[in-house]
């Protein structure tokens, strides 16, 4: 049985003479020295259990390069044509000359709904073995590749796409192109700006791809760069045809601050404002408004730019060119202020005729004025001309011409010493200037102001608009000036001062003002004396401080330079003096009535005792001690 089994196994897997040597190689070295032979050792191994004998690893690659070559060589990724050999319930089998077909979800061919075998399509290899061996195929990701590469095509020569607008998303739309997503943003939808995105939705319309991101595989489009490429076609073929001059008929789309736009057919002009009218105007809504059809002449264009400029007012004549014969030179007119400079306003006549009046012709008063003050935009005035020049339109008025020079004949009516009330029109460090009527004018010096008080500036006295009351002081014709006074109103009190405040008289002061060098004093009737700082020491040692109240003693009495010079120090000094002049006089007369008594004394004793000697004595040293203490 064991020998029948033995024989079977060498008939099915003989055994060569290189495996019985393996063997036999194999025993001597685990049972060295004794070498046994199995029955195995003519195994031969290359040879299967279907006695087909096997390859070497060299055949085997050949043989297997021979049958892939008899395959298309494909790779991931790659974009091929299949065709389609069976459809199930789910997929489509489709055969791209691989050496086994792929399947392809029937979802795929959504867009296909007739698809039958023998209809071929493009498909991308996905993997050329999935993990389950299949060929992994998509009609999905090749028609997103193709639709990709179409619109990278598209983006570099500017073709025209064709788009369905499938839906409405944050900004803009989502538009399908060729099967792949691309955004289109509101802003470029039209040229007028878009409110309601919902219209376009299911819409197909030609786009233009405007931006591409090669990394996220993303596209913009804009159907409004299609408009706007047709307008400037239009726009070159309109302005090729434009001529300086010439007159068109435009509708007015959109009224700005500095002027209006008109549409002349699919291209835009500008009609900026000085060129709407010849007369001025403040806005160009006061001529013009929103969809109004008016005639316009072509002033200029610039091809390059495709910028056109318009004019209104050129297709009437100039207003100058036609001017009346009434207004010349010496003629009263009446215009209505439109511009107002530095120098003088601008009085429009008649729409597009215009004449200045100079600061020098508004009023007959020699000192300056404001124009800006002066005038006001609108307000209406009548005036002369003085000059006019029709060649170079220019016309010059006068206001203050109307009306007869006051200067003439001012001694009548404004004479020396007479007294006037006035308006305050400036202030100045020097002095006030008073207007007495429109034209006649003058200055009251700040010496001029007040008899009895210094101002370090003007405006401690007045202030601009105030009614003054003034004296004539003087008249100057020639250069159109009154010399005038305030002070010269009331007699000069300093005559009178005089007496009152005598040299060496004591008076009450308020201490105003205080620096280093002394102190401004305020006497009785607001008269103002000054202090120099040695005159301000007190008894105590200390010196007077502002704004206090003390006793005062007038120096120095200038009724010339109107100066008066005090001095504290003096009254606590002169007091002292009086007091030590006292006291001398008390201890000469107490002299005087000793040596009488001692007189009288003598004249009554012919001769003398010892104790009238005694008494005497002592009346000496009584009258020597009164004399020491009053030289003390």
């Amino acid at each position: 049985m064991e020998e029948n089994q033995l024989a079977n196994t060498q008939n099915q897997h003989p055994v060569t003479e290189e495996q019985t040597q393996d063997v036999q190689t194999t025993t001597k070295s685990k049972n060295e020295p004794k070498i046994e032979v199995t029955a195995h050792d003519d195994f031969d191994w290359s040879v299967d259990k279907r006695n087909v004998a096997t390859y070497s690893n060299d055949k085997r690659e050949q043989m297997e390069k021979v049958y892939d070559n008899t395959f298309k060589q494909v790779s991931d990724s790659e974009l091929l044509i299949g065709t389609i050999v069976g459809l199930t319930k789910t997929d489509a089998i489709v055969n791209i000359g691989f050496k086994s077909d792929g399947l392809i979800s029937l979802n795929e061919f959504r867009d296909m709904p007739n698809v039958k075998n023998g209809d071929e399509v493009e498909v991308m290899v996905v993997e050329k073995e999935d993990r389950n061996g299949h060929l992994h195929l998509s009609r999905k990701l090749a028609r997103a590749t193709r639709s990709w590469q179409q619109i990278v095509e598209f983006y570099k020569t500017g073709e025209i796409v064709t788009g369905t607008i499938t839906s409405k998303t944050k900004g803009g739309l989502i538009v399908d192109v060729h099967g792949l997503e691309t955004f289109l943003p509101g802003s470029q939808i039209d040229v007028k700006p878009v409110t309601d995105y919902d219209q376009y939705v299911g819409k197909t319309m030609d786009f233009k791809v405007v931006k591409i991101n090669e990394a996220i595989r993303n596209a913009v489009v804009s159907h409004k760069a299609l408009i706007e490429s047709d307008i400037e076609q239009q726009r070159s073929v309109i302005i090729g045809q434009l001529e300086k001059g010439q007159v068109l008929e435009g509708i007015v789309k959109n009224v700005t601050d500095f002027g209006a736009f008109i549409d002349l057919g699919g291209v835009d002009g500008l009609l900026y404002i000085t060129d709407i009218s010849w007369g001025r105007i403040n806005h160009p809504t006061e001529v013009l408004e929103n969809g109004q059809k008016l005639n316009v002449v072509v002033l200029d264009f610039d091809d390059e730019k495709k910028r056109i400029s318009l004019g209104l007012k050129q297709l009437t004549p100039h207003p100058w060119d036609n001017l009346s014969d009434d207004i010349k030179e010496g003629s009263k007119v009446k215009g209505k202020v439109v511009n107002i400079e530095d120098y003088g306003a601008f009085l429009e006549i008649l729409p597009g005729v215009e004449g200045l009046v100079h600061v020098s012709e508004i009023t007959w008063s020699s000192q300056p004025i404001n124009a800006k003050e002066f005038f006001k935009m609108g307000d209406e005035y009548e005036a002369m001309v003085v000059t006019l020049d029709k060649d170079e339109r220019k016309m010059s008025l006068s206001i203050k011409q109307l009306t007869e020079d006051p200067w003439e004949t001012i001694e009548n009516k404004f004479p020396i010493d007479s007294r006037h009330k006035g308006v305050v029109k400036n202030i100045t460090p020097y002095g006030v200037f008073v207007e007495l009527e429109s034209g006649i004018g003058g200055m009251i010096h700040i010496s001029d102001l007040s008899w009895i008080k210094r101002f370090n500036h003007p405006s401690e006295f007045t202030k601009t608009g105030e009614e003054i009351e003034v004296t004539i002081l003087g008249i100057d014709k020639e250069n159109r000036k009154l010399s005038l006074g305030h002070k010269q109103l009331e007699e000069d009190p300093w005559n009178t001062f005089e007496t009152v405040f005598p040299i060496g008289s004591i008076h009450e002061g308020h201490v105003t003002r205080k620096d280093d060098k002394g102190a401004m004093v305020q006497l009785q009737y607001g008269l103002e004396a000054y202090a120099p700082i040695r005159h301000l020491r007190k008894e105590d040692g200390s010196n007077v401080e502002n704004d206090e109240t003390l006793p005062f003693m007038i120096i120095e009495f200038d009724r010339n330079d109107k100066r008066i010079l005090v001095s504290h120090s003096r009254v606590w000094e002169q007091t002292k003096a009086e007091e030590k002049e006292t006291v001398r006089k008390a201890a000469r007369a107490e002299d005087e009535n000793t040596k009488k008594a001692v007189k009288n004394v003598q004249s009554k004793v012919e001769k003398p005792t010892l104790g009238d000697l005694g008494a005497l004595a002592a009346l000496k040293d009584k009258m020597k001690k009164a004399e020491d203490d009053s030289e003390n």
